[in-house]
């Protein structure tokens, strides 16, 4: 139903009267069907009947009262057709105490800042039009109102987090809170950005810690506990997942790449065992390393996603120092990318169909826990095949792309496919760091050859790696 408005105004002035004409012909434009004295009311009709029978007609959807001192002072005071239109309005207004038929529209605001309201008014909620600068600020409001399309509109009733529906207890992420307040140093670009992020990101790094293993655990029920400390470690992962697609995307710079390398280099610590313990089992530690790795994974596909690839080539070709627990004399004391890999066999008793073996219990995992809508899993097999591209020209590096085992890739992935043509493949290149298509694929023929991935079980090289990466395709449409 369009809307049909009924302008309630009193005649202050000519000039008063000529903008009201302004805003109604402004109404009529918008598709907005107006009633005014002006257009509608003829000779010999009377006045007061006519604006009476308007405030009450039933395919009248609002009235507009334009409300300035005088319209205030008559409607208060019950004088001439405003006071008529008031009492109908007032009585409307209290029987229906809900209903926004009635729309205040200030056109004066008087010395004190306060605006001119009739008594029954005060109450409500108004649109100011004192100035021509309101006006064109706030006409978009009224339109929205007027064809019940608010610019806010109230979500649908989602189902509720998992912290809250899972049995287990996990305690609340504070990085929440220091998450919006980074939000809006960057969006609305605050003097000290680098310390909302540093608060950020130490509040992820701290959360994270709380939940490593400091002591021998039950073995028993290990798969169990690993499965659930990493479902209460998602909150984390998507908090840094919305960071990196946040700045860099609004406000890539240095000083995001350097904190980027430095969270990642903060979060591969948390796979080594704490200073604390002097016997372990490394598979203790499964949460925190299938934690890290799928965070490196989504990292990964949100700065693809934002095109931030200049950071994929410095997290490619960075080296990251190991923790204090995993350094020996100094003796290496950095690692490259591949070290955030992770597997984790252990879980097959818990993740898989009795009876059965997975490929790759942490894939399935991950899988299961690829709850974002914005980063897919699909998205996340791409990082992964990227990973594997990287790891494939890099020597001494060595990446196993196990989520590809659940991938519904049939040929090329869309970031690769879309390298066919060169002005893509040059942002291949700068992730790689190879500006020439033939000597990318040469490389990644002697990376297969030296990581025997044509003898890895359950892929086939070229349907699996070679295809989806679209080898022979890339940089062949000029």
């Amino acid at each position: 139903m369009k809307p049909k408005v009924f302008i309630s105004y009193s005649w202050t002035s000519q000039s008063h009267q000529n903008q009201i004409i302004e805003w109604a012909k402004r109404l009529m434009g918008d598709g907005v069907a107006v009633v005014l004295d002006v257009f509608d009311l003829r000779e010999g009709q009377d006045k007061y009947s006519f604006m009476e029978r308007m405030v009450k007609d039933h395919e009248v959807t609002h009235v507009l009262a334009i409300c300035d001192r005088i319209y205030a002072e008559k409607a208060d005071a019950r004088k001439a057709g405003v006071g008529s239109e008031s009492q109908i309005m007032s009585k409307e207004i209290y029987d229906k105490v809900e209903q926004s038929r009635f729309i205040p529209v200030i056109a004066e605001i008087g010395p004190d800042g306060e605006p001119f309201l009739p008594t029954f008014f005060k109450t409500r909620i108004w649109i100011d039009f004192s100035t021509p600068e309101a006006v064109n600020d706030n006409w978009e409001q009224l339109i929205r109102l007027l064809f019940g399309k608010p610019l806010h509109e109230k979500p649908a009733l989602g189902h509720p987090p998992a912290y809250v529906t899972e049995d287990t207890s996990s305690p609340a992420s504070p990085a929440r809170g220091k998450y919006e307040s980074l939000k809006q140093a960057i969006l609305k670009e605050k003097p000290g950005l680098a310390m909302y992020r540093r608060d950020f990101l130490e509040s992820c790094i701290t959360f994270a810690d709380m939940l490593r293993v400091r002591e021998r655990p039950n073995l028993d029920t290990l798969p169990q506990k690993i499965v659930e400390d990493c479902g209460k470690l998602t909150m984390i992962r998507d908090h840094i997942v919305d960071w990196v697609l946040l700045e860099s995307e609004s406000l890539p710079s240095d000083d995001f790449s350097e904190a980027l390398i430095d969270t990642l280099e903060r979060l591969r610590a948390l796979k080594s065992r704490t200073p604390e313990m002097s016997s372990w089992n490394d598979a203790w530690f499964d949460a925190h390393k299938l934690f890290v790795y799928e965070t490196f994974l989504y990292i990964i596909a949100a700065l693809l996603k934002t095109g931030a690839f200049s950071d994929l080539h410095n997290v490619f070709t960075s080296h990251f120092l190991l923790s204090e627990t995993e350094r020996q004399r100094g003796i290496y004391a950095f690692e490259r990318f591949d070290s955030f890999y992770a597997s984790s066999p252990i879980l097959n008793a818990v993740l898989a169909p009795e009876g059965k073996q997975l490929y790759s219990p942490a894939a399935e995992l991950t899988k299961r826990q690829a709850n974002r809508s914005d980063v897919t899993f699909e998205n996340i097999v791409e990082a992964d095949l990227l990973t594997l591209l990287i790891s494939l020209i890099t020597p001494d590096t060595n990446w196993f792309p196990q989520t590809l085992y659940y991938s519904k890739f049939s040929r090329e992935s869309a970031f690769f496919l879309r390298a066919t043509q060169h002005k893509y493949f040059a942002k291949l290149a700068i992730i790689t760091g190879v500006d020439s298509a033939d000597a990318l694929r040469e490389a990644v023929k002697r990376g297969i050859a030296r990581l025997g991935a044509n003898q890895w079980q359950g892929f086939d090289c070229n349907r699996n790696f070679w295809q989806p990466m679209n080898m022979d395709g890339l940089d062949t449409i000029k």
